[in-house]
C-alpha cells in the first residue's frame, strides 16, 4: 500500500546548520537569543529578565542587548493558535506575586464544563474523563495572552524583533553559536528584488529554541546534535474558528464521537472543543491526529460538518464567523521526547520539545514552565567560572525539568496517545485503565509510529462533507481570507516536498492542508505556498514546512 514516507521530501539537515558568515564586525551580537515569542519563549525572556534584575556583573557581560526574541510573525501573536483553556499554575509561578491572574488577559475562569458523545444527530452528556476536569481554569485567546506576555518581557529589558524568520543554525566548534536570519525581498525564483535585504548573523551565548510545534530549527538541532529519543513525534491537526454569538455561552464543552469515524481501519482520534469568549463570543475547534489512513479525510471539512450538527448548530444560530485558523499540536508526549533537551551553546523547550498533554488538553502551562526553567539554567551557566559552551554545562535545565510537575504529569498520562491507534473503544477502555492506574498500566510502554508512516486508503469521506454556504459552512479560500493571511504572491516557495507523487499521496496532501497549499494533478502534486498559513502538517505527513519570508503567514488576533 501507499504511505507518505515513501515520498520524502528533498531535505537535508545539513543545508540549515552553517558556522557564522558574517565579518566579526558586522554580526549582530546579543547575550541570549530565544527563538519564537510564544509563551515558552516569552516566559523565558521574563525570568531572564527577573534574574537579571539582581545580577548587574552578568547584565553587563550580556552586552548592549541582553536578551533578544525573535519572531517571525508579522507581530507577536500573529502566528499564535490554541483551544485555549490555560491552567495558571506555571504564570503564578513565574510571576510570583508580580502580577495577579485577574491582570492577564483572560476571558475568565471555567466555570461549568460539559462533554458530549455525538452521533449524527444526537448530543449524549457523558462524565468528563479526569484528565479533562478543567476547575481552576481559565479560558484565553493564545494571541492575546500572547501580545501581553510580550509587553510584559519589553518591560523586563528584552528586545523583541518581530518578522525576523530563522532560517539556519549557527554552530561552529561543536557548539551552537545562534541562528541566521533568513532574507527578504527575493522573487519567486530567489531572485533578489528592489527592496531586497540580506540576512544576518545573530550570535550568542546561548540559543532557547522555543518555537512551537513543528519548529524548523527545533527539528534540525535534534538531527544535527542526535537528540532524538526512541519514538518519532506524532501530531494532530486543528482547525478552529472563533465566532461572535447572539446568546452567551456558559461553559466549556468538549466533543467526541461523530464526525469521526469509531472503527480502527480509520485511525481517526480527536474530538472538538468549544469555549466562551466572554459575553458575545466564542471559539470551536477540531482536532484529529495525523495518524489517520484515509486520503479523503479533511480536519477543515470535518469542523464544517460539525456545525451541521443540531447541538452545535444552536449555538451558532444568529452569529457570524469573524476569525478562522490551523495549527499541528504535537501528541506524543513522554514516550516522544528528545533523549535530552540541550546541546553546547543550547536549549529547546515548549511545544518544540513535545511538551504537551494531551488526555488533559494542555501544554500552555507546560511551555511557560519550561521557558522558566530554561532561562534559569542560561542564567546559572553564565555565572563567572561557568561557560554555556561546555558539554553539560546547560544540563541543569533537563534535571529540572525532570524534578517539575510538567514531567510528572507527562509520565502518567505516556500511553494513551498510541492506546487510541487501535481505534475508539478499545483505546478508550485502556485509557481508562491507564488514569485508575497512574501510568502503571500497560507495564510496558507502547509505541509510537511515524505519521507518515501509516499505510494510506481511500473512502467516499468527502461526499459527506457539507457544501459551503458562507454563512454556517465556508470553504478553505475564505478561511485563509479569515486568517488574516497577506502572504506576498511572488514569494520564493518555503515548501519541501516531491511533486511526483502518487495520486493518494497528492489527493492526501491535498484533502489535509485546510489552506488549499496542494492540489493533486495527473502528474503529482502542484503548490501555492502563498495561501500557507504555516500549521505545520505536511512537514507531519510527508514534507517539510521551513520558514517563509518574515512576516509572511496568518496575522491572528483572537486566537
Amino acid at each position: 500500500m501507499t504511505k507518505p514516507a515513501d515520498f520524502p521530501p528533498p531535505f537535508r539537515t545539513a543545508d540549515y546548520v552553517v558556522a557564522p558568515s558574517d565579518p566579526q564586525d558586522e554580526r549582530i551580537e546579543v547575550g541570549i537569543l530565544i527563538v519564537g515569542a510564544g509563551p515558552a519563549g516569552l516566559a523565558c525572556a521574563i525570568r531572564l529578565g527577573q534574574l537579571l534584575e539582581d545580577a548587574p556583573e552578568i547584565r553587563e557581560r550580556l552586552g548592549e542587548v541582553p536578551v533578544a526574541v525573535l519572531e517571525k510573525g508579522k507581530q507577536v501573536g500573529s502566528h499564535l493558535l490554541s483551544g485555549a483553556v490555560v491552567n495558571p499554575r506555571a504564570l503564578r509561578r513565574l510571576f510570583k506575586g508580580r502580577k495577579r491572574i485577574d491582570e492577564m488577559p483572560f476571558y475568565g475562569p471555567v466555570e461549568h464544563e460539559s462533554v458530549y458523545f455525538l452521533t449524527k444527530n444526537n448530543a449524549l452528556r457523558i462524565p468528563a474523563p479526569p484528565t479533562m476536569k478543567n476547575e481552576g481554569n481559565y479560558v484565553a485567546s493564545l494571541s492575546r495572552l500572547g501580545r501581553w506576555l510580550a509587553e510584559q518581557a519589553e518591560e523586563a529589558g528584552a528586545m523583541l524583533l518581530p518578522e525576523t524568520s530563522a532560517e539556519k543554525l549557527l554552530v561552529s566548534d561543536g557548539r551552537a553559536r545562534g541562528v541566521r536570519s533568513g532574507d527578504r525581498g527575493r522573487g519567486r525564483d530567489g531572485q533578489p528584488l528592489g527592496n531586497f535585504e540580506p540576512g544576518a548573523d545573530l550570535v550568542a551565548k546561548v540559543t532557547v529554541l522555543a518555537e512551537g510545534t513543528q519548529g524548523h530549527l527545533t527539528g534540525v538541532a535534534i538531527d544535527r546534535f542526535g537528540l532524538a529519543g526512541h519514538n518519532p513525534q506524532v501530531w494532530a491537526l486543528g482547525v478552529k474558528e472563533v465566532w461572535k454569538i447572539k446568546r452567551p455561552l456558559d461553559r466549556v464543552i468538549h466533543t467526541m464521537g461523530w464526525p469521526l469515524r469509531p472503527g480502527a481501519k480509520y485511525r481517526e482520534f480527536g474530538g472538538s472543543f468549544i469555549y466562551p469568549m466572554g459575553e458575545d463570543m466564542l471559539t470551536l475547534g477540531m482536532v484529529v491526529g495525523l495518524d489517520y489512513r484515509d486520503v479523503e479525510l479533511s480536519v477543515h471539512d470535518v469542523l464544517q460538518e460539525l456545525k451541521t450538527h443540531p447541538f452545535v448548530r444552536k449555538l451558532l444560530e444568529g452569529g457570524e464567523r469573524v476569525e478562522w485558523g490551523a495549527k499541528t499540536i504535537p501528541e506524543g508526549g513522554f514516550l516522544a521526547l528528545p533523549k535530552q533537551l540541550h546541546a553546547p551553546g543550547l536549549l529547546i523547550c515548549g511545544d518544540g520539545a513535545g511538551l504537551v498533554n494531551v488526555p488533559a488538553l494542555k501544554g500552555i502551562h507546560y511551555a511557560i514552565e519550561s521557558g522558566s526553567l530554561a532561562a534559569e539554567a542560561a542564567f546559572a551557566a553564565l555565572q563567572r567560572g561557568q561557560t554555556p559552551a561546555t558539554p553539560g554545562a546547560l544540563a541543569v535545565y533537563d534535571d529540572a525539568l525532570k524534578q517539575s510537575f510538567v514531567w510528572n504529569e507527562l509520565y502518567e498520562v505516556r500511553n494513551m496517545r498510541p492506546a487510541f491507534g487501535r481505534g475508539f473503544l478499545v483505546g478508550g477502555a485502556l485509557a481508562g485503565a491507564m488514569t485508575a492506574s497512574k501510568g502503571r498500566f500497560p507495564p510496558r510502554d507502547l509505541e509510537l509510529e511515524q505519521d507518515a508512516d501509516v499505510d494510506l486508503m481511500r473512502t467516499d469521506r468527502a461526499t459527506s462533507y457539507p457544501k459551503p454556504d458562507g454563512r454556517l459552512t465556508f470553504d478553505k479560500l475564505s478561511s485563509v481570507f479569515a486568517s488574516g493571511n497577506k502572504t506576498r504572491d511572488d514569494q520564493p516557495n518555503h515548501i519541501v516536498i516531491r511533486r511526483d507523487v502518487p495520486q493518494d499521496v497528492a489527493k492526501l496532501w491535498e484533502r489535509m492542508c485546510p489552506a488549499q497549499v496542494y492540489e493533486a494533478t495527473e502528474t503529482g502534486v502542484d503548490v501555492t505556498p502563498s495561501n500557507c498559513v504555516q500549521c505545520g502538517a505536511i512537514t507531519a505527513k510527508g514534507g517539510r514546512l521551513t520558514p517563509p519570508e518574515g512576516g509572511s503567514g496568518p496575522e491572528y488576533k483572537l486566537t
